[in-house]
């Protein structure tokens, strides 16, 4: 099984990238992952890598396509593997192709922005241990107060609401139209274009596991 989690910002895709990487026994590749083993290798690539990111550049397509190629050759890739954060643009996506790097599944977790904006912006943090919690979903015993040490909490500038609406913007403008890029592939290249799967993101997080499960598991009976 061949991969893809997309959905805007805090629709909870690394969290649900663990249940199928558990249930599936496949692995999960993510693009900083294979960066830091790509600098760390010491291979004319991994050089090359080190070499982009310590002069602060932008790390091309092509490159991170042969990073991807490189790891999928890995023996825990042999049952399949899930894709955290790569492809993000179109021609990453088209790259993909390019290489015959074809995808079983592009599961879509679908929510609405205001529900993100809810999400994000009612997150507060203890600094020194890294305690989470939420205004309304998982409110602290005494407001804005951490339950162990009682010190103040803070809003991360990550979830300001300016931020987190300046990052959905991006994944709109950048990332979303992959879906449609996917939606038409299945027409025009079935063989090898993945399934769409979009997913309603709305719910607690086994809810929304059984529904990605339940998905996927419908497609393993049917072929």
């Amino acid at each position: 099984m061949r991969l893809v989690l997309l959905g805007s910002p805090g629709v909870g895709k690394g969290t649900q990238a663990k249940f199928i990487k558990e249930k599936y026994h496949i692995a999960q590749i993510s693009t900083g992952d294979m960066l830091r083993a790509a600098t760390s290798a010491g291979t004319p690539l991994g050089n090359e890598v080190k070499q982009i990111m310590d002069e602060g550049r932008y790390v091309s397509d092509e490159i991170m396509i042969q990073l991807v190629r490189s790891r999928i050759q890995q023996p825990d890739c042999v049952k399949g593997f899930l894709l955290d954060g790569f492809p993000r643009t179109l021609p990453q996506a088209e790259a993909l192709f390019k290489h015959h790097i074809y995808l079983n599944f592009i599961i879509e977790i679908s929510v609405s922005d205001e529900e993100i904006v809810k999400r994000l912006t009612g997150r507060r943090v203890h600094v020194g241990s890294g305690r989470v919690y939420h205004i309304e979903f998982n409110p602290p015993r005494v407001e804005n107060r951490d339950d162990v040490t009682g010190e103040e909490l803070e809003l991360r500038v990550d979830d300001e609401e300016h931020t987190v609406r300046k990052r959905l913007a991006v994944y709109h403008q950048q990332t979303e139209p992959l879906i449609e890029y996917y939606i038409q592939k299945m027409k025009t290249d079935p063989e090898h274009a993945p399934v769409h799967i979009r997913v309603d993101g709305v719910g607690t997080v086994d809810e929304v596991k059984n529904r990605i499960f339940a998905a996927l598991q419908s497609y393993e009976y049917t072929g």
